[in-house]
């Protein structure tokens, strides 16, 4: 029986640290990968490849923006669109809404010459 208590606690504080591991590798590997994401993401803007549009969304200001960047957009395109659902839902208004305070407010917040969707057109803020 003590063998046996002594094995189940082992067992569990190798679990335990098993599970520690593996939260701090993710927490770790999310840090990097925004890291890595918002430097794409500035380097792209600064290149003049994408902007900001006001809807609320990334565009692309050039027709043969690499493929690397063509999916940089989409998925911050995709996560933006949900937190817009999110609010849109926790305030019960229209997503559309969300979507034109939120492209204010980004092209509010764009640094100057990098690009801006304005009537239309894409053009150096």
């Amino acid at each position: 029986m003590m063998n046996r208590l002594m094995y189940l606690s082992q067992k569990n504080n190798l679990t335990r640290s098993v599970r520690r591991f593996i939260s701090f590798t993710v927490a770790l590997l999310t840090l990097t990968m925004a890291s890595a994401w918002a430097a794409n993401l500035d380097s792209a803007k600064a290149e003049g490849l994408i902007g900001e549009k006001s809807n609320g969304y990334l565009g692309l200001v050039v027709n043969n923006a690499p493929s690397d960047v063509r999916r940089l957009v989409d998925d911050v395109n995709a996560k933006r669109k949900q937190k817009y659902q999110e609010v849109a839902n926790s305030r019960n208004i229209d997503l559309s809404k969300v979507e034109l305070i939120a492209g204010k407010k980004a092209i509010e917040k764009t640094q100057s010459g990098h690009y801006i969707e304005v009537n239309g057109r894409w053009v150096k803020k």
